[in-house]
């Protein structure tokens, strides 16, 4: 009995070390875990949806995909196919942090009622607030948060 529980122990430490290594609020998700075992990104809103169709469409569990330990819904099969056949494309910016707060060096929660997509790239904004003060100067916005992301992706947003 003694020898199984050092095995499993040793076992779980070790799938620990070398599963998923995601530094601290790489994607902004919500707290918990979706049925998928990870926890869910853009608020269960389908990123293909946002950016293809310029539209806030809600997903479903039934329709998911587990991407870089981070679960995605969606509101369709042909959506979660598309993805699935080129997630890179579909990857909000930044993390899913509001693009402009990380153009300032913070990490506020993205919100996918306020979404823009800017040559073919999805963001998302903390309020209906910033995402106007983004439309004032987006291309300068997106360029700040593109140089800022590179030295706080790996930082939590606790300690920004």
């Amino acid at each position: 009995m003694s020898r199984n529980l050092t095995f499993t122990a040793a076992a779980l430490t070790a799938l620990l070390a070398f599963g998923p290594a995601m530094a601290a609020d790489e994607v902004n998700v919500a707290p918990g875990l979706t049925a998928a075992g990870a926890p869910l990104a853009l608020h269960g809103s389908d990123p293909v949806a946002l950016l293809d169709q310029g539209r806030n469409v809600e997903g479903v569990a039934a329709q998911t995909v587990v991407q870089d330990g981070v679960s995605y819904y969606f509101a369709s099969e042909a959506n979660r196919m598309a993805f699935e056949a080129n997630p890179a494309r579909y990857k909000v910016q930044n993390g899913g942090f509001c693009t402009f707060g990380v153009s300032v060096g913070k990490k506020f929660d993205g919100d996918p009622n306020f979404a823009a997509v800017v040559d073919d790239k999805l963001y998302v904004f903390l309020n209906e607030e910033i995402y106007h003060a983004f439309r004032k100067d987006e291309a300068g916005t997106i360029a700040k948060a593109a140089e800022t992301w590179k030295t706080i992706e790996h930082k939590a947003a606790k300690d920004l």
